[in-house]
């Protein structure tokens, strides 16, 4: 057991809050300086409770803790499965003053995030995710919500956690499919904002992909440190902060059209940003060079180079329409002007996107 415990914080003001990056930190955190009050809900899913809800009980000593175990699976980040957080809130009578834990992947902590800024018209909560996107991405910067069928996170909040716990130990359980998907968030960090961290990447991807320990630390913690830093200067998402979903437009038409939970979201945004880079290419902004680099790595890091093979350039068009960064019915996207450097632009040649877009419709 590593005694090293790396912490960062979220400068928000008053909002701010730690990330705390270790690991067996499970086994020994007493969580309880995050909480609001007297009583915890825990929530987490099928799949994890057996792994880790014993020792996420134990972080919360002297507290009423409840537990509800939601089903596994991005297909469940609905309304349904919402409401049932709401019940068990409701039936344990928790009031204003409870602190909600979202123990898993992305799913359970966009979810226990929204039923936390919904209920009682808000309520504290803690991240502790259990995957390497959740930990590197999802679990940072206070983006909550579900999907709807015909646009993926259309609805939600913001609403910032009390903390974040990062136990790496959790990554052991991963299966790979899901460890190179997590990869995919990881990379992206190097791509819009981090030329170094990038390098680092080619250099450590295969022991990424193989959970060395000291690998992922520093990885999680660099994109965590990245995350941050955006998040701190755009909050709420009205510039900067649209940087962070480089290869997110593509990926989430893949995800919506491949059915939730067909493709995991991080093999979309894989495939999404190898076409965002197609395109920054076409544009001029990017050299072949950069392109094969980008290639190179997502396909070492074990991701899919191209969408399913039946999406069409219109399937992609049509999809792409219902995204959160288009303003008045202009399509935005995240593309790269250089390695490091990334930009939210609608001018772009729709011919260039028409060509990238038939290019990876094979």
């Amino acid at each position: 057991m590593s005694s090293v415990v790396q912490e960062l914080i979220v400068e928000l003001g008053e909002r701010s809050y730690p990330i705390r990056i270790g690991d067996s930190l499970l086994g020994r955190s007493n969580l309880n300086e995050w909480v609001a009050g007297d009583r915890v809900m825990i929530v987490t899913n099928t799949t994890v409770a057996p792994l880790y809800l014993a020792q996420t009980r134990a972080s919360f000593p002297g507290k009423v803790t409840d537990t509800v175990v939601l089903p596994d699976g991005e297909a469940y980040k609905n309304w349904e499965t919402l409401n049932l957080i709401f019940d068990d809130l409701l039936q344990h009578q928790h009031s204003r003053k409870t602190t909600l834990v979202a123990l898993g992947g992305g799913v359970v902590g966009d979810m226990t995030g929204f039923a936390a800024a919904c209920y009682q018209r808000g309520v504290a909560f803690i991240q502790i995710p259990t995957t390497l996107l959740s930990q590197v991405d999802s679990s940072v910067g206070g983006k909550t919500g579900i999907n709807h069928p015909l646009g993926k996170n259309m609805i939600g909040a913001f609403h910032q956690p009390a903390g974040v716990l990062i136990d790496t130990d959790t990554l052991q359980t991963l299966p790979p499919r899901e460890v190179s998907a997590g990869l995919a968030e990881v990379i992206k960090y190097g791509l819009i904002r981090d030329p170094e961290f990038l390098g680092w990447l080619e250099e450590h991807v295969e022991e990424l992909v193989g959970l060395d320990p000291a690998a992922l630390t520093e990885a999680i913690y660099r994109s965590c440190l990245c995350k941050a830093d955006v998040v701190a200067q755009d909050e709420r998402e009205g510039g900067l902060r649209a940087i962070l979903n480089l290869g997110h437009t593509f990926g989430h038409a893949i995800e919506t059209h491949a059915g939730y939970g067909n493709w995991l979201h991080g093999e979309a945004v894989g495939a999404g940003m190898l076409m965002a880079v197609d395109l920054s290419v076409r544009l001029g902004w990017l050299s072949l060079q950069d392109q094969e680099r980008a290639r190179s790595l997502i396909i070492r890091a074990g991701l899919p180079e191209a969408p399913p093979r039946d999406m069409t350039p219109d399937r992609f068009m049509s999809l792409m329409a219902v995204d959160k960064k288009n303003v008045d019915g202009a399509l935005r996207l995240v593309l790269l002007q250089r390695i490091g450097g990334a930009t939210v632009t609608s001018e772009f040649a729709g011919a260039a996107l028409n060509e990238t877009l038939m290019a990876f419709c094979r």
